[in-house]
């Protein structure tokens, strides 16, 4: 079987001894949908900081796109895994869309001829094309989150991994980032407190709690089972 992810008894525990991740064990095939759910203070943002490497691994391993997520490996895996942080601003810094959506490939050693080539394509792909002149700190939370996708798909990846995409979206900008994020190709793993999005959109679901993986089923078996989510802090 093809899988896009594999994590194997993976733990982890910060400098103050905090324990974030206790023997997780995950695996995503390629092209697949997962989200990921669980109360603050899971440990969802820390596994998801080990997709491409801003944490290693403290015991286990961790596996992307057949590539071992270690120091030896960072430039390849960060070239195939997209993470996209909850809030916009953290990966927007630039003077304009272009030169955000552009930094990635520039990064790679990309030549200007392919560089404008991969932007163009990256803000067709989340409908933004007409914004690649505008300052993207006067932009709209929503605006902000295509382009931040953006942003990591100019770098062509295999991966998305997104921490709560819909996260301080008015209703419109919501429906429009959810249709965006069913049009892309790419294997997504989906942090989200948003558990009508996950209904919707992802059909495989993972819930989290103490460090641990308590739950890896269909989503429409985990949202149907009100005594797991109340368990664990969620609510329809």
């Amino acid at each position: 079987m093809d899988y896009a992810i594999k994590i194997d008894h993976l733990g982890f525990a910060y400098g103050d001894g905090h324990v974030a991740l206790r023997d997780v064990s995950l695996a995503v095939q390629s092209g697949a949908k997962v989200a990921l759910v669980g109360p603050n203070g899971a440990g969802k943002s820390t596994l998801m900081l080990h997709m491409n490497g801003i944490l290693l691994p403290g015991s286990g391993s961790v596996t992307v796109c057949g590539l071992r997520v270690d120091e030896k490996a960072l430039g390849k895996v960060r070239a195939r895994v997209g993470l996209v942080f909850q809030d916009p601003d953290d990966q927007l810094f630039s003077p304009t869309v272009f030169d955000d959506v552009a930094f990635g490939p520039i990064y790679q050693g990309l030549g200007e001829k392919e560089v404008r080539v991969r932007v163009d394509r990256a803000l067709a792909s989340v409908q933004m094309c007409d914004y690649i002149s505008r300052v993207s700190h006067h932009l709209s939370v929503g605006e902000k989150k295509r382009i931040a996708i953006a942003t990591v798909l100019s770098m062509e990846p295999e991966i998305l991994v997104l921490d709560e995409p819909t996260a301080g979206l008015d209703p419109r900008a919501r429906r429009g980032l959810i249709t965006l994020l069913r049009t892309l190709p790419q294997t997504m793993l989906i942090s989200t407190h948003d558990l009508r999005m996950v209904a919707e959109l992802l059909p495989r679901t993972v819930v989290m709690d103490h460090g641990e993986v308590v739950a890896d089923r269909p989503t429409a078996e985990v949202l149907a089972d009100t005594a797991l989510l109340e368990a664990h802090g969620l609510e329809l």
